[in-house]
């Protein structure tokens, strides 16, 4: 199949490494220096799991120049750029063209389909630790690599995504195809948006959240919160997500951070608002108590943001 990666961030970019590894025919849309990089020395991978080394060729392009019709498009920007993509795929789609977003922000699929009624959307997450590091090098930190996706509803099952999650599998990739991707893609929400709320409010990389204290008693209450806004919402998740969630903070290096906290950082925009004001708001439409959100988006918003 052809796939298409718009971003080609730490996201996208290690998805298509893995995947143009493998054999697959993805192509990269990615802009600028790092553009420039990938299209003249192929993608630098630095990885804790697998090393140093250099995937080359890559096929990468800006939405300018693609002009080919992929079979499926996985959808790996950042919250605030998710409207540039939709003319974009408007145009390079054919009506059995599958969208897979793969995104921080919770919900992000069902408003996508809204924007492209003629195309199937699914939801998806992804489970990286991974950023650009220059322009043609990504740094892959720690060796989790997992993305889950499916459709909402059941009768929109097609046998392509079958097909997606083996191409990802073959990648290295592990390809989770979900019966209830709400409830699993609020799983990963519950990771990502207290590791966010809790490293920018005090400011710290995954190190100190590591450690036994206040700060990874936040973080963990901060879970606890988004498992009870998912019961208020009528999903229940079949493990201990604070259990699960610090498993997976004990694997990254203690340098991490989140892609939100880098934003913050230089200055421009981030995804401050669906990680964390969106969960706020989110609790009073469905009558969930979240102080510990509520003091944080409180304290954020007193410092401008």
């Amino acid at each position: 199949m052809k796939y298409l990666i718009i971003g080609a961030g730490g996201t996208g970019g290690c998805m298509g490494a893995y995947m143009t590894e493998a054999g697959k025919d993805v192509t990269m849309i990615a802009r600028g220096a790092h553009l420039a990089a990938m299209q003249e020395h192929g993608l630098r991978m630095e990885t804790t799991k697998k090393g140093i080394y250099t995937v080359s060729p890559v096929k990468a392009a800006d939405m300018e120049h693609y002009k080919e019709q992929p079979d499926v498009i996985f959808v790996c920007v950042k919250g605030y750029s998710l409207s540039e993509t939709i003319p974009f795929i408007r145009r390079v789609a054919k009506p059995e063209t599958v969208v897979i977003p793969i995104l921080n922000i919770y919900g992000t699929g069902g408003r996508l389909q809204k924007e492209l009624p003629e195309l199937l959307v699914t939801d998806g997450c992804i489970y990286i630790a991974a950023e650009i590091k220059s322009p043609g090098c990504l740094w892959q930190n720690g060796d989790i690599f997992r993305v889950v996706f499916g459709v909402r509803d059941p009768s929109e099952y097609r046998d392509v995504l079958a097909e997606v999650k083996k191409d990802l599998d073959d990648s290295g990739i592990t390809g989770i195809l979900s019966a209830d991707i709400r409830r699993d893609a609020l799983m990963k929400f519950s990771y990502v948006s207290p590791a966010a709320a809790c490293g920018q409010y005090y400011d710290v990389p995954a190190g100190p959240m590591q450690k036994p204290g206040k700060i990874r008693d936040t973080f963990a209450a901060l879970i606890k919160e988004i498992d009870i806004l998912a019961k208020a919402m009528g999903i229940f998740f079949p493990v201990d997500m604070v259990q699960t969630n610090l498993e997976i903070l004990d694997s990254l290096t203690p340098e991490a951070s989140t892609s939100m906290q880098r934003d913050v950082k230089k200055g421009g925009s981030s995804e401050m608002d669906g990680l964390i004001f969106e969960v706020v708001r989110m609790g009073q439409q469905y009558g969930a108590e979240l102080p510990v959100y509520q003091k944080i988006a409180d304290e954020l918003k007193k410092q401008g943001f």
